[in-house]
């Protein structure tokens, strides 16, 4: 059996797909390779491997056309994932099965994988609904981590039956399995927030929240704050103002633009209180239920959407000026939010005992192993 792992997106994917392909590799003979796009990729993919003691899996960089190469420089036009996937077709449909953590792979079949088995393990378990799109329906094998997400896509048609599997969050796994063993450079041990805007310019809250956020924390040195927006925020500015960025980091400020902690979890463990918008990560955090704020930075009209669910999870404000007694007043509210959130951090989460990257190993070895004998 030969598996492809493709990262077609940005490194930080591999946090929720790497510890797969290390489990399988474990426990069969079969050929696994990772492919990447992002050039950035193997530092991570070393990162999981030596947390799990390895073994060490072959890397290939997804081969590029002239013009393909030529678009990419250009990197805030995007990673041009379709041209990359077709400049890759003829190797990637001499697979057995294609293991993806991003939901754009199901082009392959467009551009003519006919061969692999596709396998898709979302890279979030959040609840919006570009979460719960029809190219899902593509895939012949679907991992979740929990029963909220598996409830709506069999609803909506996106899996079926027999066609998908519960096993945890594997990023969660892996977070457990690397060492943190950097400080935060704070000047005091103080309770400590982390503000984690997401980048989609219709729902983030940075434009409009970061410096009243900033001006908040400056005035109320008592508490600490790390800024780390959804590292697709700064992915495609330059080096310079992300330099700028993190040059405004203070005693009790810490702005992260993009490094690893970023995308290992590393700050949402550290983290008493959760400040955010759309993004996912607001479930990794509550794996552990504690305060969240969320911000409407653009007057959505959220209470009985269903893409909003996590916002009943904690106080909402719409206006900046309202945001540091929001802060302030989120763990003493906390009380009214606890229950839901264990509640809902176990319908998103599914299993949160060790293992999750063991058993979506098993699922995708039960899957495979199935199909070959059918």
């Amino acid at each position: 059996m030969r598996i492809a792992f493709l990262y077609i997106a940005e490194a930080y994917q591999c946090y929720h797909g790497a510890a797969i392909a290390l489990e399988l590799a474990r426990r069969t003979g079969w050929t696994i390779v990772n492919y990447f796009n992002d050039p950035e990729t193997p530092h991570h993919l070393a990162r999981i491997t030596q947390a799990w003691g390895g073994p060490e899996l072959e890397q290939r960089p997804l081969r590029k056309s002239r013009l393909t190469r030529g678009l990419q420089r250009m990197k805030r036009l995007g990673m041009f994932k379709d041209m990359v996937m077709r400049d890759n077709i003829a190797e990637l449909n001499g697979y057995d099965a294609i293991f993806a953590v991003e939901n754009t792979v199901a082009a392959l079949r467009r551009l003519g994988a006919t061969h692999p088995r596709l396998i898709y393990s979302p890279h979030g378990f959040g609840d919006r609904a570009r979460g719960f799109i029809p190219r899902i329906a593509t895939f012949d094998l679907v991992l979740l981590a929990g029963p909220k997400t598996a409830a709506r896509m069999l609803e909506a048609g996106l899996v079926r039956e027999g066609g998908y599997a519960l096993t945890g969050s594997v990023k969660l796994d892996t977070a457990e399995h690397i060492a943190r063993t950097t400080a935060l450079p704070f000047a005091k041990t103080q309770t400590t927030v982390l503000y984690n805007a997401h980048k989609e310019p219709k729902l983030t809250s940075w434009h409009r929240f970061v410096e009243p956020m900033l001006a908040g924390f400056a005035a109320d040195p008592s508490m600490n704050l790390i800024v780390a927006p959804h590292v697709k925020l700064f992915r495609r500015r330059s080096d310079t103002l992300r330099s700028r960025w993190r040059a405004r980091s203070t005693p009790n400020v810490l702005i992260d633009p993009g490094s690893d902690r970023s995308v290992d979890m590393s700050y949402a463990a550290a983290a008493d209180i959760y400040v955010g918008d759309v993004s996912s990560q607001v479930y990794e955090f509550l794996a552990s239920p504690r305060p969240c704020v969320f911000l409407n930075a653009h007057g959505i009209d959220w209470r009985d959407d269903p893409s909003f669910a996590h916002w009943h999870l904690g106080d909402v404000v719409d206006d900046p000026a309202d945001l540091m007694t929001a802060i302030r007043a989120a763990p003493e509210r906390h009380a009214l939010y606890r229950e839901r959130q264990e509640a809902m951090a176990k319908a998103s989460l599914g299993d949160t005992s060790p293992g999750a990257a063991e058993r979506a190993a098993e699922a995708v070895i039960a899957y495979l192993e199935g199909q070959a004998r059918a």
